[in-house]
């Protein structure tokens, strides 16, 4: 068997995610052949080496599972948690050691993805693939039309503006002064959607994930799940590679067009 970086094998059997391996490298919870290694870059041959987390022996994982669960609120979205509370995992027995991919607040419920795959892991959480999450947002109180197209365009959170969104008024009931709302957004920071609705002045009162990408659990019960069939698992690959080619080649584009500017005038523009 050839050898692998050390992080890509620790995600590869369901560890954690890649980045979240070579956090657990450079804090030294892994070994190699007895020996603590606190260093990115190193190589391993699977088929020979002895590697263990937290002194716990890793074994390779060759078959690889995907599975869509529909979160419950009341649970947390980490293998281990500080305050020993509900994890998503206590839902989903399997012998494979799968991990969240992406996170959902305890507060919220609805789709998430699991799997022992560290390069699905990464490729679909990395920002730049913009895999689409839909969201039904309860919120109290009649929104405005203004308010909705704010979000739309994007709105101030923190110490960033969102990234336009699609939004659409699902439900609004005088009587018990809510709103409904169907939000899709393409990125995936911490509450967004809950800071989102907060910086157009609603407080939202239910918060539930309906779809990734087109993946939805609408057929799921709450707190039950299944695999993934290999054809929305492909699906979801092809968004991804589609967004990498996307991205390389609006590299190109601009790469060439500062160098024309450089030939006509002597300078990069920027």
């Amino acid at each position: 068997m050839e050898e692998v970086r050390l992080q890509k094998f620790l995600a590869n059997s369901g560890v954690a995610s890649r980045r979240k391996c070579e956090e657990l490298i450079l804090e030294g919870k892994v070994s190699v052949n007895g020996k603590v290694v606190n260093e990115l870059g190193t190589k391993i041959n699977p088929s020979v080496d002895k590697v263990e987390f937290c002194g716990k022996l890793i074994h390779s994982s060759e078959k690889k599972v995907y599975i869509l669960l529909n979160k419950p609120i009341g649970y947390v979205t980490t293998a281990k948690d500080q305050f020993d509370r509900d994890s998503v995992l206590d839902l989903v027995k399997v012998k494979e050691r799968i991990v969240p991919v992406g996170r959902l607040d305890m507060y919220t419920s609805g789709a998430l993805i699991l799997t022992n795959d560290g390069d699905f892991v990464y490729k679909v959480t990395h920002p730049k693939h913009e895999i689409t999450k839909t969201y039904t947002v309860t919120l109290r109180g009649i929104i405005e039309d203004d308010a909705v197209e704010k979000l739309r365009n994007g709105v101030e959170i923190e110490d960033y503006i969102t990234r336009p969104a699609k939004v659409r008024i699902l439900k609004t009931d005088i009587e018990k002064n809510i709103s409904r709302l169907e939000i899709t957004i393409h990125e995936g920071k911490n509450r967004q959607v809950r800071k989102m609705c907060e910086a157009v002045g609603s407080k939202v009162i239910a918060l539930h994930r309906s779809k990734i990408g087109d993946i939805g659990v609408k057929d799921l019960k709450l707190g039950t799940w299944r695999y993934l069939r290999d054809f929305e698992v492909k699906n979801i690959l092809w968004i991804v590679t589609d967004k990498i080619i996307e991205t390389k080649e609006k590299w190109r584009r601009n790469k060439w067009v500062y160098l024309i500017s450089f030939q006509k005038d002597g300078k990069m523009k920027k």
